[in-house]
């Protein structure tokens, strides 16, 4: 009769898989340590635990908002801090794992003298989880982790499981926008989409995904062209 496996042991990580890599790099500047000294904590996301009650996001910022946007793995932060300028009146949640992808935002949101951005270094599974229903109006997921190699694809972060956790915090015709210059994984995300009852792609003609959207700031890691093919916008609405 074959062994049960062992219960995990104590401490050990539960939950879905990491979607993402490394969270840190080289160190940082004594002027970026001083920011997360001194900066980051008035502007954390503190995600309240299972159980709890929703967290209303506009409640987040010292002033009346007039919606919120989500940005998950912001990077270096180009576009989080670029749609903040732009968009005075609106609140901006920006999630990113990786520390010095922070610690750039947390630069440039002092620089700019910027008061409607709030950061979450980590994972955003658990703030989604945890956001009121309807409380986003719109989300972008700009060049996720594309986990090229096949035994890792089930660590992709925009999978069926993601989009309906999106799909519970943002009202009907709320947008996401997702980018990606890994032309399976942009297969794959249209795949579930297509299969999902909550969403629909936007596109009308091959420019609606091969150009980008006429609101997007283009990012450093776009610059890089790290993929296999041309960066590819993909626009969905919620149903």
């Amino acid at each position: 009769m074959p062994s049960r496996p062992d219960p995990p042991a104590a401490g050990a990580r539960q939950g879905p898989l990491r979607s993402f890599g490394r969270t840190r790099g080289r160190a940082l500047s004594p002027r970026q340590e001083g920011l997360f000294q001194a900066l980051y904590p008035h502007l954390a996301v503190d995600v309240p635990p299972a159980g709890a009650p929703p967290l209303d996001p506009a409640g987040l910022f010292d002033r009346p908002v007039r919606t919120v946007w989500l940005e998950i793995g912001f990077g270096g932060a180009e576009h989080l801090l670029g749609q903040a300028a732009r968009h005075p009146d609106i609140g901006l949640i920006g999630v990113e794992p990786f520390r010095e992808g922070v610690a750039k935002a947390l630069t440039g949101i002092e620089a700019q003298g910027l008061t409607n951005v709030r950061l979450l270094e980590g994972d955003a599974r658990p703030l989604v989880a945890a956001l009121a229903p309807g409380s986003i109006t719109r989300a972008f997921v700009l060049f996720p982790d594309p986990w090229p190699k096949a035994r890792h694809h089930k660590r992709r972060l925009l999978n069926a499981a993601f989009l309906t956790g999106l799909a519970r915090v943002m009202p009907e015709g709320a947008r996401l926008r997702v980018a990606t210059d890994w032309s399976d994984y942009a297969t794959a995300i249209l795949a579930t989409v297509e299969a999902h009852p909550h969403w629909h792609w936007t596109a009308r003609a091959a420019d609606d995904w091969r150009v980008p959207p006429a609101d997007h700031l283009t990012t450093r890691y776009q610059d890089k062209r790290l993929g296999d093919c041309p960066p590819v916008f993909l626009d969905f609405q919620r149903a």
